[in-house]
């Protein structure tokens, strides 16, 4: 698989379009990153690591939803295997005006446009959430 996270994003977007309250995705590190800062910041309720057979483990992912609607309105990759998209923390665009979330991989970590803003950091922009 050439790209874990985009592989995650539409597997999310799947689920939540079907009316799934939870997903299954192959575990590694970046996913598990990324799906702490969706739990952080409430889109999705929560995930569990189940171990299987070495090398084969995976993540249970609960979807939340709000009135019978996804939480997630929309998904997506920005920094692909092809073209990376970096930014500094004065050139970070704001989503939908605040409300939605960019996930960045900075030095200290995978961390949202909030939390980058708070540590001065910038990185590697990976996907947006609104």
């Amino acid at each position: 698989m050439s790209d874990p996270l985009g592989d995650l994003l539409t597997r999310i977007r799947n689920a939540q379009s079907a009316g799934h309250t939870t997903v299954v995705a192959p575990k590694s590190n970046l996913r598990l990153n990324v799906l702490a800062v969706l739990k952080r910041e409430g889109y999705i309720r929560d995930y569990q690591v189940k171990d299987g057979e070495p090398g084969h483990s995976t993540i249970n992912i609960e979807l939340k939803y709000h009135d019978g609607r996804p939480v997630i309105q929309e998904i997506a990759r920005v920094s692909r295997p092809g073209r990376r998209v970096y930014s500094k923390i004065k050139e970070l665009p704001r989503y939908f005006n605040g409300l939605g979330v960019t996930i960045l991989s900075t030095p200290r970590g995978v961390l949202s446009d909030h939390e980058a803003r708070a540590q001065n950091v910038g990185g590697e922009i990976l996907c947006r959430v609104y």
